[in-house]
């Protein structure tokens, strides 16, 4: 017969393997979810469990992610509109988000069901993904439609096309109606709660910046901003540090804070910044776009933006 305190160890060891084993299969598990790119100034990773959507950006060697993820909404991530609102309660559309119009979403719907992958596969500093998007307002509807993305990481810049494909066969939205196309939605953490931009009639010129009011969505909507000749919005904390989104094709952006500031990637506050361009968005169309995100002080993202612009530039010229 052993004695009991060999048999007290033995059972203590066997305990801390199994716990052990069990702690590497979920961190590989979540690994594997949440492919990441490190190139020492920036980390970034996609949760492959919710579209591949953006889920988190830091500094290197941090642990501080300043993109929320507190539910489908959030995260940066593609979203579009098409057709008309409508009131689908009998069909088991969300009654928080109703009427609404056919509106996929990258990362999941408001029921918490989330987007299929098809295919994924990553290099040294990109990764691409594909996935088939759900309906935000419906409980647990795929969209008729694939969306593709293609994002890449270069210093602190963060470069992401985005492809959606339509393959509508409903009868009920309509077709052919211009809407408003967030290109994309980015939710930043409200701790980066100070918002920067350029509104002015010297674009390019190191002019003075804007530090627009930031707008809560409790007062009804989220702040308007027409004529940014920049094409770029910003978050930033009291250091002047954060988030910059340049997208060349839009000069109107939605931007705001919803609850509170000060809050981190996990809380129900966030911020928010969306590019906007209308566009009708047909039943059967491929729609594409590039759009950059900008870690930095503010004086660096803004001069990141205007390399960018210069790049842009130049390749019209050929």
């Amino acid at each position: 017969m052993k004695k009991p305190w060999k048999l007290i160890f033995i059972l203590s060891v066997l305990i801390i393997t199994a716990f052990t084993n069990q702690s590497e299969t979920a961190n590989n598990r979540k690994k594997n979810n949440e492919p990441a790119i490190d190139n020492g100034i920036l980390t970034l990773k996609l949760d492959l469990t919710r579209g591949g959507a953006i889920c988190w950006l830091s500094l290197s060697g941090t642990k501080r992610n300043v993109v929320n993820i507190a539910d489908e909404g959030r995260y940066i991530q593609q979203s579009y509109y098409a057709g008309r609102s409508l009131d689908r309660k009998a069909d088991g559309q969300s009654p928080a988000w109703s009427p609404w119009s056919w509106n996929p979403i990258q990362v999941g719907d408001a029921f918490r069901n989330r987007a299929e992958i098809l295919d994924f596969n990553q290099s040294e500093n990109s990764m691409y993904i594909k996935c088939i998007p759900m309906q935000w307002d419906m409980n647990n509807q795929p969209a008729e439609a694939t969306m593709e993305q293609w994002t890449t990481l270069t210093g602190s810049v963060l470069k992401v096309r985005n492809r959606l494909t339509c393959f509508r066969t409903d009868e009920i939205y309509g077709d052919s109606i211009l809407c408003d196309q967030e290109l994309p939605a980015v939710y930043p953490i409200s701790a980066l709660k100070n918002l920067y931009t350029y509104i002015g009639d010297k674009p390019f010129s190191n002019d003075s910046l804007t530090n627009p009011e930031v707008i809560n969505l409790a007062s009804g909507f989220w702040g308007i901003y027409k004529n940014i000749p920049e094409h770029w919005m910003a978050f930033v904390d009291e250091n002047n540090w954060g988030l910059g989104v340049y997208n060349p094709r839009c000069d109107h952006f939605l931007a705001g804070m919803s609850v509170s500031p000060r809050k981190e990637s996990k809380d129900g506050s966030t911020s928010y910044i969306a590019p906007i361009k209308k566009e009708i968005l047909y039943k059967n169309c491929v729609y594409e776009y590039e759009y950059y995100i900008v870690i930095g002080t503010l004086n660096e993202i803004r001069n990141k933006v205007y390399e960018l612009n210069s790049e842009t530039n130049e390749k019209h010229k050929k």
